[in-house]
């Protein structure tokens, strides 16, 4: 059962499933909602038994339609976690997977908390937008970064130069959506895509995000491709490094410890 009041988490075996529970406001989120985000990833990144984090929000209308600006302009003062929005923007050293299932709206910091995830999973009503020049302010919760690193620059200008809304459909045509669901089934197919993942090497999974997101701190393909990343250091010193070759060999499921 969920400890927290604007938020629910629930665990299925290894995957933690955070909802953003503000459905009344479009999952808007204040500062007490982003402390509790940000709590329950800290819960999720400590956890040796769980592997994926799955992100929501609560309803069909919403995943979150951003910052809650009815409780900015109350004047009431409380600060950002260092985390970031939603406990995701300013995270930058969580190696464990993480999809975002968007149904509905992904507005300014909604789809900020979208783009800090590895995996977006869409449903078809999805709407994702950064339109926070229209009431005077711009995206500094990473988006104004992030989305021109996840699609070509053109197009990420086209869509924060205009605040404009874009549909499920061309977000995974331009490149930043990953796979769009039927309307109501994108945590049902964020499900399918942490169950693939499950299947994989843990450690494999986290050497393989740390060396990707590492890489494009450089230019520089040589650099990033002879860089020494961690990740990849516990994973060929890791029992998962030689249980994957053997259970090839021997026909059955590989047993994933996460041991060196």
């Amino acid at each position: 059962m969920s400890q927290y009041e604007f938020i629910k988490t629930e665990t299925d075996g290894r995957v933690f499933i955070v909802t953003i529970n503000r459905p009344e406001v479009m999952n808007c989120l204040h500062p007490m909602a982003n402390a509790e985000m940000a709590d329950a990833f800290d819960r999720f990144a400590a956890d040796p038994e769980l592997w994926v984090a799955i992100v929501t929000g609560a309803g069909e209308k919403a995943f979150s339609a951003g910052n809650d600006l009815k409780f900015a302009a109350s004047g009431q003062k409380a600060s950002m976690p260092a985390a970031g929005f939603g406990g995701l923007t300013s995270r930058y050293d969580l190696m464990k997977p993480v999809i975002a299932a968007v149904n509905g709206v992904a507005m300014g910091g909604g789809f900020e908390i979208a783009l800090a995830c590895d995996i977006i999973i869409a449903s078809s009503n999805a709407r994702f937008a950064l339109p926070e020049p229209r009431v005077g302010f711009a995206a500094l919760a990473t988006g104004l970064h992030r989305l021109p690193r996840q699609v070509p620059l053109k197009k990420a200008m086209g869509m924060m130069l205009t605040g404009r809304h874009v549909l499920a459909e061309e977000g995974e045509r331009i490149g930043f959506v990953t796979a769009v669901a039927p309307e109501g089934e994108a945590l049902s197919e964020a499900r399918k895509w942490a169950a693939q993942i499950l299947e994989c090497s843990p450690m494999a999974i986290r050497a393989t995000k740390e060396a990707a997101i590492r890489g494009l701190d450089t230019a520089d393909f040589r650099t990033a491709f002879e860089a020494r990343y961690e990740g990849i250091q516990r994973l060929l010193a890791s029992s998962d490094h030689k249980e994957g070759p053997r259970a090839f060999a021997e026909k059955r499921k590989p047993q994933w410890k996460l041991e060196v």
